[in-house]
């Protein structure tokens, strides 16, 4: 009998989704996937996120920025598509699902995780 062979730990798998006839995702393209990317990982080397997860349905597009992994998200940079025409497609929402900042441009948007030091406030 052959043994599986397991993923090293630290190795990454690459997961293929392949929607069904018709169903379509919302996913961020390669360019806004790299501007998210690069903030999230200046705020690792700064020692304030430390894992992340990324989501596509077929509404939206979620990244989540946790500090731990086995926490709820600091933030989550969302697009939904749908707003494009009304309040801009992209957002940074907070743990209490509060909008920090909405708009067209993703780059503005994020910049609002960069501004200043973001801390948690628990109540």
């Amino acid at each position: 009998m052959m043994e599986e062979a397991k993923p090293e730990r630290g190795s990454a798998e690459v997961v293929t989704l392949r929607p069904g006839a018709g169903a379509e995702v919302v996913t961020f393209d390669r360019h806004e996937f790299r501007d998210i990317l690069n903030l999230y990982g200046r705020k690792v080397a700064e020692g304030e996120w430390r894992d992340y997860a990324v989501d596509f349905t077929r509404d939206r597009a979620i990244f989540s920025i946790f500090r731990r992994a086995a926490e709820y998200p600091l933030f989550r940079v969302v697009k939904d598509p749908k707003l494009a025409g009304k309040q801009g497609a992209f957002s940074v929402v907070n743990t209490a699902g509060t909008v920090l900042k909405r708009g067209p441009d993703l780059k503005r948007v994020l910049a609002v995780l960069d501004r200043s030091k973001l801390t948690l406030v628990s109540g």
